[in-house]
């Protein structure tokens, strides 16, 4: 996966549906469930057109992997880029995305949990995620040196790359427990949380990124 994939992953739609499946047939049935065969009835095609894409059922796996984590950064940036206000309101956006639906999923930490489990053990399947967090780190450095910079707060390469840590390492921790589903809170209240934390991460004034998504 290269950089900035979560902008390419997708454009081919018949690929998509293929990845989707094998996203699918993982959550339901687990690696070892998850046949060309099944993926290919639940993508409604045949085994030949997953050949066709697919050297193996471990590239295809592979590259669902890049698909998810994609995805997933890709909402959150989606919604960044259509908040046009200013450097405040990208920033709280992008993290309110992420712990919201559709961010915010059963399935999805899932499917997150059952790849990450394979991580020390294969190198492939490493580098998706080491790229795909270099991704998410790399897109929240950029969010976040402007609103430092209006702010006039300390803003160089850095502080904003830690920062960027620190906001990943909040927002993970969010998306993990929003998306358990164990009924303790209301998942509504988790965007809030997040802005308000961020915040102090950031040594904003007080509500400085809440007021940003405010209604």
């Amino acid at each position: 996966m290269t950089r900035r994939s979560y902008q390419r992953l997708g454009v081919d739609a018949r690929r998509s549906a293929l990845l989707e499946a094998t996203l699918d047939c993982l959550a339901e049935d687990g690696m070892g469930g998850a046949s060309v065969r099944r993926i290919a009835e639940r993508a409604g095609v045949s085994p030949g057109l997953i050949r066709h894409y697919y050297a193996s059922k471990d590239e295809m796996v592979h590259e669902a992997y890049a698909y998810l984590m994609g995805n997933l950064t890709g909402a959150a940036a989606d919604s960044a880029h259509a908040a046009s206000e200013g450097p405040a309101q990208a920033l709280a956006h992008f993290i309110a995305a992420n712990v919201r639906q559709p961010n915010l999923s059963a399935r999805k930490v899932s499917l997150w949990a059952t790849f990450i489990g394979r991580v020390r053990s294969g190198q492939r399947y490493a580098d998706i995620h080491r790229e795909s967090y270099r991704e998410f780190l790399d897109l929240l450095e950029e969010l976040v040196h402007p609103v430092l910079v209006q702010h006039g707060l300390p803003a160089d390469p850095a502080a904003c790359h830690s920062h960027a840590i620190a906001l990943n390492g909040l927002i993970d921790g969010l998306w993990l427990e929003g998306s358990l589903g164990h009924g303790l809170y209301d998942p509504a209240r988790l965007p809030g949380i997040a802005l308000a934390a961020a915040e102090g991460i950031l040594r904003l004034p007080d509500e400085t990124l809440v007021r940003a998504v405010a209604p």
